[in-house]
């Protein structure tokens, strides 16, 4: 069942939704998951009730307690039938249809929690933001670049900042940590292959209004047709502030969840049957989407134009576009001053699969490695291990991975060494060369990028004894030359983490006989010299404007992350030179 915000469910002082949480406080005791769960989706209508959660320990056989087993059918009756924001091919499976088994269901409350994060992050810059925002609730304090970190930064604190936006440093200083000592990196990137709005978006063709677009990365374009897309990115916003009466330009993030844009394909009829075996695309040509009719809203735009006189820029832009954006951040059109836009499929992600195995989404290259980054600097700052810890742990998620990374705020860039430089000398009184030097010999990096798992389709295109599988285990990624930054050390300190989180693992090398992609891994180990290994977890799709992973794997990152920043120093001191 989904609720919308104008269900039933979504009103906590309904005497449906009280009873509900009568039956969750008594299934709560017999299964901590199902109460966990439950809550979420009460407390948070944007979240769908994971029916498989509530109804997983009260099919027959699986519950001892026939009483409850009858109490919670009827609690799920009464839950479809008052709930008027039900999605219409989830309303009518019966708890029983969709139980997971065992072995998945301890995964589905973070796979859940991975979904909201993916259907929130449509773009590197909304992808950011939602991080920092998980951030700002986890106490971390964020920090300007501008400033000086010296005399900011503390043992036993944990802090971030952003580059362009669309790039997101964050870190736990150890309690005994010291300037010289080691970092603990996780990377990552925030970027994946879309349609990202031209500089001139206006377009037209035949009677309706389009919208210009280039292609980002190298994505698998044949998927975004016929898709419902909406928009998202970043809109500078002219203001005045209010103390200095002075112009400012504010940096807005923007996120249009509505079907306002599709590029069709071509019908079968005009199609000669040499097309239609190849479907080969024109990027140019053939990706630019359709807004709207042109004849409706031809006179709009001619009075948005007129009113934009001065102003080039808002000239070549889809009046109709401008007016939507401003509707959604509540300004004028004339108010806005430039854009970085891109389109996104507006499907949220969802969990899949006969047993709910899968997480299916868009941009899981590489946001579901965000995510669980995230999850884990989290989570570390909130441990123990915290205490006795005399390294800094760091999460840098960049952007641009898709296309290079070769940009001021990019893999390439100056952002890790910066990091590692400017949290080693607020440590010290004094300028220490040795110390970042001692530091970067200290210091490791998991490049973390989603790995190929098999496809049963098309399984000879995997070398035979390296075929990674979905909801088995992360991937450790090895190419002899240099695509992947693994050498036999640091596919060994990987092992050895996966080893005490046990956690299984897995080993991806490419064929022979196919080119190699690449990774931040050997961008970053060759522009800091810190040792790098290359990780991932296992997907199908990849480039796809929809992908799939298994949700187990979620999991298996989650803990060997964990276990690196608990048991890395004494991995790495157990190693000889």
């Amino acid at each position: 069942i989904t609720s919308s915000p104008s269900s039933p469910m979504s009103d906590t002082t309904s005497p449906v939704v009280k009873k509900a949480r009568k039956s969750i406080d008594v299934c709560a005791p017999n299964d901590e998951r199902v109460g966990r769960a439950a809550r979420m989706m009460l407390s948070n209508p944007t979240y769908s009730v994971p029916q498989a959660m509530l109804a997983q320990d009260f099919t027959e056989g699986e519950s001892k307690d026939r009483a409850l087993q009858q109490r919670v059918r009827r609690l799920h009756s009464k839950l479809e039938k008052s709930a008027t924001g039900v999605v219409a091919d989830v309303k009518d499976v019966k708890p029983a249809a969709v139980v997971p088994a065992k072995d998945f269901a301890a995964h589905i409350p973070l796979g859940l929690k991975a979904c909201d994060f993916l259907t929130k992050s449509t773009d590197p810059f909304l992808a950011v933001k939602t991080c920092t925002d998980a951030l700002d609730a986890a106490g971390f304090v964020k920090l300007s670049k501008r400033d000086p970190f010296a005399g900011v930064l503390k043992p036993g604190g944990s802090y971030y900042y952003t580059t362009n936006h669309s790039t997101l440093v964050a870190f736990n200083v150890g309690h005994k940590f010291s300037g010289g000592n080691g970092f603990k990196i996780i990377g990552g990137h925030t970027d994946s292959p879309h349609l990202k709005v031209k500089p001139i978006s206006k377009r037209s063709g035949s009677g309706c209004v389009q919208l210009g677009v280039e292609c980002y990365g190298g994505g698998l374009w044949h998927t975004w047709f016929d898709r419902d897309l909406g928009i998202s990115g970043r809109v500078l916003v002219r203001n005045t502030d209010p103390e200095t009466g002075k112009e400012k330009i504010d940096q807005r993030m923007v996120r249009i969840a509505k079907p306002i844009a599709r590029v069709s394909t071509l019908c079968i009829h005009l199609q000669t049957a040499e097309e239609r075996g190849s479907f080969k695309i024109n990027k140019e040509e053939h990706l630019s989407p359709i807004l709207g009719t042109q004849s409706l809203l031809e006179s709009g735009a001619k009075a948005q134009l007129n009113q934009f006189d001065d102003d080039d820029w808002r000239k070549a832009q889809e009046p109709a576009l401008l007016k939507l954006i401003a509707a959604e951040l509540g300004i004028e059109t004339k108010q806005i001053a430039n854009f970085e836009l891109g389109l996104f499929d507006i499907q949220p992600a969802s969990l899949g699969g006969i047993q709910s195995e899968f997480l299916n989404s868009a941009r899981l290259d590489n946001l579901a490695t965000c995510f669980v980054a995230l999850e884990s600097i989290v989570d570390y700052s909130k441990s123990e291990d915290l205490a006795d810890d005399d390294m800094i742990s760091l999460i840098a998620l960049f952007d641009h991975e898709e296309i290079g990374s070769q940009s001021t705020h990019g893999a390439g860039s100056s952002v890790m060494a910066e990091a590692v430089k400017r949290i080693t000398s607020a440590f010290c009184d004094v300028v220490n060369v040795e110390a970042h030097s001692s530091a970067v010999r200290r210091s490791f990096v998991m490049s973390v990028d989603q790995a190929h798992a098999v496809h049963p389709n098309y399984a000879s295109k995997h070398e035979k004894s390296h075929g990674p599988k979905m909801n088995a285990g992360v991937v450790i990624k090895t190419n002899q030359n240099q695509r992947y930054a693994t050498n036999g050390v640091t596919g060994f300190i990987a092992r050895e983490i996966g080893r005490k989180a046990n956690t299984p693992m897995q080993e991806f090398v490419v064929r022979s006989d196919c080119p190699c992609g690449t990774t931040i891994g050997p961008i970053i180990s060759s522009n800091t010299g810190i040792r790098t290994v290359d990780l991932g977890m296992p997907q199908l799709s990849m480039h796809s404007c929809r992908e799939v992973m298994g949700i187990a794997d979620l999991s298996h990152g989650l803990s060997v992350f964990g276990s690196f920043f608990k048991n890395f120093n004494e991995i790495d001191e157990s190693l000889e030179g």
